[in-house]
């Protein structure tokens, strides 16, 4: 292995997931990381996808390393959009340049992949799963989930009115007046409430569920009007604000009283997940069989299996005259924003856990213990070992690791 440099050196991989157009660091905001005093070094072609050229990261204070292995044996930490566990089979080629003392920090999927964490605690990573990041006020500017859900929220209404046979908005013309499409969000989280913010500007009537009562003043700000169902919701969410899993009953009476929303609507936009669990099935055939002709359902939790029953992952198809879209990865589809927001999430996390050009894990500090899977050899994280079936590690222990 090479000698590395003397300060840490923040290393910027290309990205391995196929079609992922993101990468984990702008140029912009290396002047941030340097004022910090770290090195930042790019592997070659790193940003071009998203619009950012070499000699942009280079005008900025990043070095260029020769190539991927050479990033990885010199880097210190390593920010990745997608890193393992995040990425497919071709992904794992980075397991073998990941050795002991490295820091991994960005989309890791740990609750969905956590062999792959025990991997990387086997190798002696200190792994960072920004999936992880607590959803409290001081954690704000490190929400990459947030960020990218936003980008998702809006290109998921972008799609659908591109797809869909009429236009949104109303509009009084010579030829008579054109009424507004109507539009339904299913799940008001970040992605939906950006769903219902995007449809409203283009002038579509907008209607918004969500199994927590607690959002209804949220989807209203932005435009929405909030469909309110007589059901049980005690429980439905969890800490951090996320939705919690219900029961199979509960979803079954929901999808009977939200079966009138969905047949009047021109385009329905879901994005109720649960996080390390399967999407809930909202939406049966029978229901999109009701819908009229023409319409569009986007259906957002598609890479958790979907929301709607006829959503095949990845494609878009038309089942009794309804155009079902499940598309993956929407925030790589906008690159440039998506990467600029990534980038500066990234920078508040590392600026969290590095101070005078150091790394210090303090594990008082929620943000650092929530973000952190895998550190000197063992699983840390405390949802993980569970999935794994590791016995709980005690606090104290954890400090001292």
């Amino acid at each position: 292995m090479e000698e590395r440099n003397n300060g840490m050196i923040v290393g910027v991989p290309a990205e391995a997931y196929p079609g992922e157009r993101r990468v984990a660091l702008v140029p912009a905001v290396v002047p941030t990381l340097v004022k910090q005093g770290l090195q930042v070094m790019v592997e070659p072609g790193a940003g071009a996808a998203a619009g950012f050229a070499d000699a942009d990261y280079q005008a900025q204070g990043a070095s260029l390393a020769s190539d991927r292995r050479q990033l990885f044996a010199v880097a210190h930490i390593v920010l990745q959009v997608r890193g393992l566990g995040a990425t497919t089979q071709i992904g794992r080629a980075d397991l073998e340049l990941l050795h002991s003392g490295h820091v991994l920090v960005g989309l890791l999927n740990p609750l969905g992949a956590p062999k792959e964490m025990l991997e990387l605690a086997r190798r002696g990573v200190t792994a960072f799963a920004l999936e992880l990041v607590p959803r409290i006020s001081r954690a704000q500017s490190m929400d990459a989930l947030t960020s990218m859900a936003t980008v998702a929220g809006y290109k998921a209404i972008l799609l659908a009115a591109t797809a869909l046979p009429r236009m949104l908005p109303m509009m009084m013309t010579a030829a008579g007046t054109i009424t507004p499409a109507r539009v339904l969000v299913i799940g008001a989280g970040v992605a939906g409430l950006q769903a219902i913010a995007t449809a409203h500007r283009l002038g579509a009537v907008v209607q918004a569920y969500d199994v927590r009562p607690a959002v209804k003043e949220q989807v209203e700000s932005v435009g929405g009007k909030f469909l309110e169902l007589p059901l049980d919701t005690q429980g439905a969410e969890a800490a951090g604000g996320y939705a919690r899993a219900m029961g199979q009953e509960f979803y079954q009476r929901q999808q009977e009283m939200i079966r009138k929303a969905v047949a009047e609507s021109d385009v329905v936009i879901t994005t109720a997940s649960v996080p390390g669990g399967q999407a809930p099935r909202l939406i049966s055939a029978e229901m999109v069989r009701q819908m009229r002709h023409g319409s569009i359902i986007v259906d957002l939790a598609a890479e958790t299996g979907g929301n709607c029953e006829l959503t095949r992952s990845g494609e878009t198809v038309e089942a009794y005259g309804v155009t079902i879209m499940a598309p993956l990865n929407l925030p790589s589809s906008i690159p440039y924003h998506a990467s600029q927001m990534y980038a500066r999430n990234m920078v508040s996390f590392l600026q969290n856990i590095i101070k005078e050009g150091e790394l210090r894990l303090n594990l008082e500090d929620e943000v650092i213990r929530d973000t952190l899977v895998t550190h000197r050899g063992e699983v840390t994280n405390t949802r993980l070992r569970e999935l794994l079936g590791l016995p709980l590690i005690e606090p104290s222990t954890l400090k001292g690791l």
